[in-house]
């Protein structure tokens, strides 16, 4: 069979994946993969919100109260009370004038993306960007622009030399989920506002993480009201299910009337509409959390720098080891695995060719000890594997 000959050539190139069962523990930063206990380093639960007794609660309560399911689309029989109370939560988090929420943040950014934009329309385009949102600039049929990572001057001499369409939409992360660096939103703000240009960020990586209150990238910068849409995910920080987007009244009216995402696509379940609600309001009473996740992952940045890595991110819990081809991130992701921490090797096409690598995300459940543990491992492993990082 054709699929034999591709998963052949998968393997070939050390491209090749399998599921793990993985199982987080409720014990500081730890998990069963595949029934081994081991150190997590490779969860997007920023914040440990997932399994926190309060947020598990609401989830409890609200599925005892409303059921299993939501039964159907938002527009028809899958709104329910909890659901406008999450939007209208989201957007007081936000600070903006109206949130709507979508099923995942993949479809969140398509929504928006073939909603808003259109033939005769022109998008700019992070080339690190998420693939949700290169795949929703591929769908949406206006003119895409790619301009090159966290490049200001690239992105205005496009703006320049691209004139003359209907509308302008420059779209980036906020926080670069393989990279664990944020955009330079201050500049790419102003270039939208010289150019007549919107501006929509992926703020995914961000919110929880990022600002004083955990309002995202907006706020780290202090430039509220200045990104026309925002799009944040549940499933991340806030530790639940889901995507949403926030932003002017009349931008939610219309994704709700146009985002055939939206329309066509059953409503997030009452349990985890309610898991969301829960977190937000534990994200804004506990700063400490936040803190707890920058100082350790500044210091696991400088260490692993100190020790002759290439490291990414360092301002995030997000932090990335180049390792180059995908044997040597596997290689090392085996090795980590021996000391008993899970971090899978991030391969193409999820980052680009020569760029494979380790990608370590925090949680604020971790303590020190389990940073000394990495530390360690990374001292002893440098030792044995040759060219990481070269």
């Amino acid at each position: 069979m054709i699929w034999d000959q591709e998963l052949a050539a998968l393997k070939e190139k050390g491209l090749y994946r399998q599921l793990q069962s993985v199982e987080t523990l409720k014990e500081d930063g730890q998990a069963l993969v595949n029934g081994r206990k081991m150190l997590m380093f490779a969860s997007n639960n920023y914040l440990g919100l997932a399994q926190d007794q309060r947020v598990m609660e609401a989830s409890v309560q609200a599925t005892a109260r409303f059921g299993a399911g939501s039964t159907g689309s938002r527009l028809t029989t899958g709104h329910s009370i909890i659901h406008g109370n999450l939007e209208r939560k989201l957007a007081q988090f936000k600070q903006t004038e109206a949130a709507i929420v979508m099923n995942t943040g993949y479809m969140a950014n398509m929504a928006v993306l073939t909603t808003i934009v259109g033939k005769g329309d022109l998008i700019l385009s992070d080339e690190r960007n998420h693939a949700s949102i290169i795949d929703g600039c591929r769908l949406s049929r206006a003119e895409t622009v790619i301009y090159s990572h966290a490049d200001l001057a690239d992105l205005e001499m496009k703006l320049q030399s691209n004139r003359g369409f209907k509308k302008t939409l420059i779209v980036t992360d906020g926080v670069f989920s393989m990279d664990g660096d944020i955009a330079s939103l201050p500049g790419i703000i102003d270039l939208a506002e010289r150019y007549g240009s919107l501006l929509m960020v992926d703020d995914a990586h961000a919110t929880g993480v990022l600002g004083k209150d955990g309002r995202g990238t907006s706020e780290h910068f202090g430039l509220k009201g200045k990104v026309d849409i925002e799009m944040g995910t549940l499933s991340k920080a806030i530790g639940a299910e889901g995507g949403f987007i926030a932003g002017s009244k009349s931008l939610i009216d219309y994704l709700l009337n146009e985002a055939r995402p939206f329309i066509f696509s059953t409503a997030l379940s009452p349990g985890v509409v309610a898991s969301a609600l829960a977190a937000v309001d534990i994200i804004l009473t506990e700063p400490e959390r936040r803190v707890r996740l920058q100082n350790m992952s500044r210091r696991l940045y400088d260490e692993l720098t100190s020790l002759g890595y290439t490291v990414t991110g360092g301002d995030t819990p997000i932090i990335g080891i180049i390792c180059g081809e995908p044997e040597q991130a596997t290689l090392l992701s085996q090795e980590l695995h021996t000391y008993g921490i899970y971090a899978p090797a991030i391969r193409p096409p999820t980052v680009p060719i020569g760029t494979s690598r380790i990608r370590l995300t925090l949680m604020a459940e971790h303590r020190e000890p389990h940073i000394d543990h990495v530390i360690s491992a990374f001292k002893a492993i440098r030792s044995t594997i040759k060219r990481i990082g070269t």
